[in-house]
C-alpha cells in the first residue's frame, strides 16, 4: 500500500485526488493539507511515518518556494511528485532541481496521475511530456558542459552499472572513471544541479537526454 500525501491550497483538487485515491486497492490518503508546514505538523503531532509519496502542488498560497518545499520534503523521506498546470517551465526546473522525482499536469486525466504516483513509490523517475517540455524551456538546465569521456562514464554510471565494470567495458583504470564522475558531479553543482547519489546522476543524466527512462533495466 502506497501512503500518499496530498499538498495543494486548492481544496478541490484535494477532495478529486483524495477520491481517486481511495477508489485504488494500491494507494491510501494519510493527510491532505494546503501547505508543507501543516504537513510536517501533522507528522510530528501523530508521530506518524512519512508519506511515500508526497503530492505537491507548483506554487502554494502561503509565500513558500518550490525549491524550499520540495528539500523540505526530500530531506524529511518522502519522494516529491509535482502535480500543477506546469505553464512555468523555470519554476518546474527548480522543483526538479531541488529533489522532485517528477511533474503530471492537472489536466492529466486521473488514471494517470495515479500510475504517476505508483511509478515515484517504486522509487522510479518519471519522464513524460510535462518533465521533457520544462527540460527544453530552458535550455541552461542542460547545460553542464560535459565533455565527451564524462558523459559516456555517466551514461553506464547511471544506467546502473558498478563504477569498476564502466571502468573495465571503457578500458580505463577505475582511478580515471571515479575521477571522471567526481568531475561530473563538480560541474552539475557548478550549473545549481547538485547530484551527491547514483540516482540523483542518473536523474540529472536523464534531464540532459544523456540516458532513457528505461536504460538500465537490463542492469537491473
Amino acid at each position: 500500500m502506497t501512503r500518499v500525501a496530498l499538498i495543494d491550497d486548492h481544496e478541490s483538487v484535494r477532495l478529486g485526488l483524495e477520491a481517486a485515491c481511495a477508489g485504488e486497492e494500491s494507494t491510501a490518503v494519510v493527510f491532505s493539507g494546503s501547505n508543507v508546514t501543516e504537513y510536517l505538523q501533522w507528522r510530528l503531532a501523530g508521530d506518524e511515518s512519512p508519506a511515500d509519496v508526497v503530492v505537491l502542488d507548483l506554487t502554494l498560497g502561503d509565500g513558500t518556494t518550490v525549491a524550499e518545499n520540495v528539500q523540505r520534503l526530500v530531506g524529511d523521506g518522502s519522494s516529491v511528485l509535482i502535480h500543477s498546470v506546469a505553464d512555468r517551465p523555470a519554476a518546474v526546473r527548480e522543483a526538479l532541481s531541488s529533489g522532485a522525482a517528477g511533474i503530471v499536469s492537472k489536466a492529466s486525466p486521473i488514471h494517470e496521475v495515479i500510475g504517476a504516483i505508483l511509478t515515484v513509490a517504486r522509487g522510479e523517475l518519471l519522464n513524460n511530456v510535462e518533465w521533457a517540455s520544462a527540460v527544453e524551456g530552458d535550455r541552461e538546465f542542460a547545460d553542464a558542459q560535459l565533455s565527451v569521456r564524462e558523459r559516456e562514464v555517466l551514461r553506464l554510471y547511471a544506467a546502473g552499472l558498478p563504477l569498476k565494470v564502466v571502468a573495465d567495458r571503457l578500458g580505463v583504470a577505475y582511478s580515471t572513471a571515479k575521477e571522471n564522475i567526481t568531475r561530473v558531479r563538480v560541474k552539475y553543482v557548478e550549473v545549481g544541479r547538485p547530484a551527491p547519489t547514483k540516482i540523483d546522476l542518473r536523474l540529472r543524466a536523464m534531464e540532459d537526454g544523456i540516458i532513457g527512462p528505461s536504460d538500465g533495466e537490463r542492469h537491473g
